[in-house]
């Protein structure tokens, strides 16, 4: 339910933009890092739109891999330290006295 509440959202929000960008023809001079170039708004709106949502895309997408990868190695440093203590732990012993804080 929540995945089709997004998608109509952001459906809604295309359509308002095509129709927008449909009805905005007026061109302007855009100048970039080595050149200009003239373009209609609703296309270079549209394009810069793009580029910045597959930019966040890919930055995210880099911080999710980091902390997938810094998750796994956390997980198998507690599964070795868990292995090392069970050895170490004695089967025979008693339970173990209350410690008592002196205060």
């Amino acid at each position: 339910m929540k995945y089709l509440l997004i998608f109509l959202l952001v459906l809604v929000i295309f359509v308002i933009s095509v129709t927008l960008g449909a009805n905005n023809d007026q061109v302007v001079t855009f100048n970039y890092l080595l050149a200009q170039g003239e373009y209609r708004v609703s296309t270079l709106l549209a394009t810069l739109f793009a580029a910045g949502l597959v930019l966040g895309w890919i930055i995210c997408g880099l911080f999710y891999l980091r902390v997938r990868i810094l998750l796994g190695r956390a997980e198998r440093k507690i599964k070795r330290l868990e292995s090392q203590q069970e050895p170490a732990a004695d089967p025979h012993a008693t339970a173990a006295t209350p410690a008592v804080s002196k205060e």
